[in-house]
């Protein structure tokens, strides 16, 4: 009923507010109130016309460029940032825990944007201060623009690649280009992948590492269980709490979050 009574007061206003606006034809004051004056909804209107020269053309293109850079923006976070090593090695954790629900995926994805960001706050800065900043107040163009956001992202991939090439070299060699004489030479479509790959063999090493003292823990559980002739029993429910206890004891969120921000950046 409440329900009810509420759509129809909705439904009176919007009639009275329709006839007060159909009084008032140019749209500029709806009602006044004292020396209160309200203003009706702004009009807003959209056209759509031919271009009258190339740098219409050029805009609208412009446009259209920064429209699908924001639509790949939570890609390009992923890909060209620490957030794909640190979700993954988070990952491993709750694996290598046995924890299904707990933490939710949504907590851990939250935890490692935190620490991207954290991690990351110097390359944002630089990218802000020497590109879109300058941008902003007319100083540089759009294509340096580019250039300034696109050189500190390049010089964070380099380093993380710790002067491994292999990857590089190994994409120059299926696009058939010469190899590179320094690292400007180095496409940024070539530096991408080499390091997303480079990401992920980091983050199933640590992985790896993670996972061998509780995988230890599932075998002495499972060797006992089977000793005592309980072979019914998952060995997975007594194992749990004996690697959360260990992983308590030992302060393993702390070791992991610092050995995270430690191997990035």
């Amino acid at each position: 009923m409440k329900r009810i009574l509420i759509v129809l007061t909705l439904m009176l206003f919007s009639v009275n507010l329709f006839s007060q606006t159909a009084n008032n034809p140019d749209g500029t004051q709806l009602f006044e109130e004292g020396n209160t004056t309200i203003s009706s909804i702004p009009f807003i209107d959209l056209n759509v016309r031919s271009a009258e020269d190339n740098a219409e053309v050029a805009l609208s293109l412009q446009l259209l460029l920064f429209l699908t850079i924001l639509t790949l923006s939570p890609t390009l976070l992923v890909l060209l940032t620490g957030f794909l090593r640190i979700a993954i090695v988070l990952d491993f954790v709750k694996k290598a825990l046995s924890l299904q629900q707990v933490p939710p995926n949504s907590v851990i994805f939250g935890i490692a944007l935190f620490i991207t960001t954290f991690v990351m706050w110097p390359v944002f800065t630089q990218i802000y201060d020497n590109g879109f900043k300058p941008f902003s107040e007319g100083e540089i163009t759009t294509e340096e623009m580019l250039k300034e956001v696109e050189a500190p992202l390049r010089i964070f991939m380099f380093t993380e690649l710790n002067g491994k090439h292999d990857n590089i070299a190994l994409f120059m060699s299926i696009r058939e280009l010469p190899a590179p004489e320094n690292l400007e030479d180095v496409p940024t479509y070539i530096l991408i992948p080499a390091f997303v790959i480079n990401e992920i063999t980091i983050a199933f090493q640590m992985g790896i590492l993670i996972y061998l003292p509780f995988i230890i823990i599932d075998m002495i559980v499972a060797s006992t269980l089977m000793s005592m002739g309980m072979i019914m029993l998952p060995p997975v429910m007594i194992s749990m709490p004996f690697k959360l206890i260990l992983f308590i004891l030992v302060d393993g969120w702390d070791l992991i979050i610092k050995s995270l921000i430690r191997s990035v950046g």
